[in-house]
């Protein structure tokens, strides 16, 4: 495999455990020195509202009491998606896009969101970046 292939992630969950592991990816991606391309759909575009992305978004059902705790530990630590992803923008090529069509849905604009988020963009446009996998979560 090629360490230079771009890792494309699309995230449509909004709940932290997702973006934990979306984040983890990238900082993973991005040390290695792969480019990384981020596109927020639904739920995961609610959660990078500037006014939203720091709250609890909850973990899925299927991580239980345990999961969902152990998440707002990790949190607590410092370790929140949110700076993960700062983290991978700052050591290596990440770019974090906000789907126009949920935008649309939302009625929210590029100022409604969190600095994290780079642009907004079209399906196509992001499927054109996109090369090789694309991992959905």
């Amino acid at each position: 495999m090629d360490t230079a292939e771009p890792l494309s992630l699309v995230l449509f969950s909004g709940t932290d455990d997702k973006l934990q592991a979306a984040a983890v990816l990238a900082v993973g991606a991005a040390a290695m020195e792969r480019p990384v391309n981020v596109f927020l759909q639904y739920w995961a575009l609610d959660a990078f509202r500037a006014d939203r992305i720091r709250k609890d978004h909850g973990a899925v059902p299927e991580a239980g009491v345990e999961g969902a705790a152990a998440m707002r530990i990790a949190s607590e630590k410092g370790q929140h998606w949110a700076d993960l992803f700062t983290q991978a923008k700052e050591i290596g090529e990440v770019g974090i896009h906000a789907c126009a069509l949920s935008m649309d849905m939302f009625e929210i604009t590029k100022t409604d969101l969190d600095p994290i988020v780079d642009d907004v963009e079209g399906v196509a446009a992001f499927m054109a970046e996109a090369t090789g996998a694309i991992v959905f979560i």
